[in-house]
């Protein structure tokens, strides 16, 4: 089975020109980074589309993050001495995730 990756910046470069092109300026300097993280896409998500709710909750069981990422969630924790509790309220994960990211990653 061939290793394929999303192409993330295309889609998104694709869906601002189609459908939003007045969001282009405020997505652009994000869609400049050499490396898109998971935390970038989901920061394009937010700009572009402005979920309601609903969507709210169905993109937050959809996620799924890659080992960088979470070293820099943890990371984050460490740098403003956040406990579990405040880390998980401020990237919307539960404190069962971030219990067990530091267990997987301990610092």
């Amino acid at each position: 089975m061939e290793n394929s990756t999303v192409n993330y910046r295309k889609i998104f470069n694709d869906i601002i020109e189609k459908k939003y092109p007045h969001k282009k300026e405020i997505c652009q300097p994000i869609l400049d980074k050499p490396k898109l993280t998971v935390m970038d896409i989901d920061r394009l998500n937010k700009l572009i589309f402005e979920p309601n709710k609903e969507m709210k909750v169905a993109n937050q069981k959809l996620k799924s993050y890659n080992e960088e990422s979470i070293l820099k969630i943890l990371q984050y924790q460490k740098t403003y001495e956040l406990n579990n509790t405040e880390l998980a309220a401020h990237f919307k994960l539960s404190r069962n995730t971030v219990t067990k990211w530091k267990k997987l990653y301990p610092l």
